[in-house]
């Protein structure tokens, strides 16, 4: 990983544990933002779909008899798509439960590029430990909704 990646990586978690200790010290709105629970799903949506990016510009760079070179812009499609129409179409409640499906997909994705030795153990580890906050963040923000 580029040297500033891992604490960028960690600084995008700060939204989503903000947003569940604002729920969960009952704070439901914010000046000049609205809703916690449309903010965190804004964000939410946001992060995901970057991560379903990082996974179609993994694809680039692989040689076209590469398994994941078909499978990866596959499944980055779907999931940003299918988080795209959750978030249009569900509740703020129901959107941050499917959030944390497309989260650990994700993460699942990138379990599988990690033992193909497309991404590097150190991101993998990164990806691990970031996932695990923002999970939990999301949890604990659906269960205060």
């Amino acid at each position: 990983m580029k040297k500033p990646s891992p604490y960028l990586t960690f600084a995008g978690t700060i939204p989503f544990i903000a947003c569940a200790f604002l729920l969960m010290v009952d704070v439901v709105t914010v000046p000049m933002l609205g809703s916690v629970g449309d903010v965190l799903s804004a964000y939410g949506l946001v992060i995901a779909s970057f991560m379903a990016g990082a996974h179609w510009g993994n694809h680039l760079d692989l040689a076209d008899d590469n398994k994941w070179a078909v499978r990866l812009p596959l499944y980055s499609n779907v999931i940003a798509l299918g988080l795209w129409l959750g978030f249009l179409i569900l509740s703020d409640i129901d959107f941050i439960w499917l959030l944390v499906i497309g989260f650990i997909s994700l993460l699942v994705i990138d379990y599988s590029l990690h033992r193909a030795q497309i991404i590097s153990h150190t991101y993998f580890k990164v990806r691990q430990y970031v996932t695990v906050i923002v999970v939990i963040s999301l949890v604990i923000a659906a269960l205060q909704l």
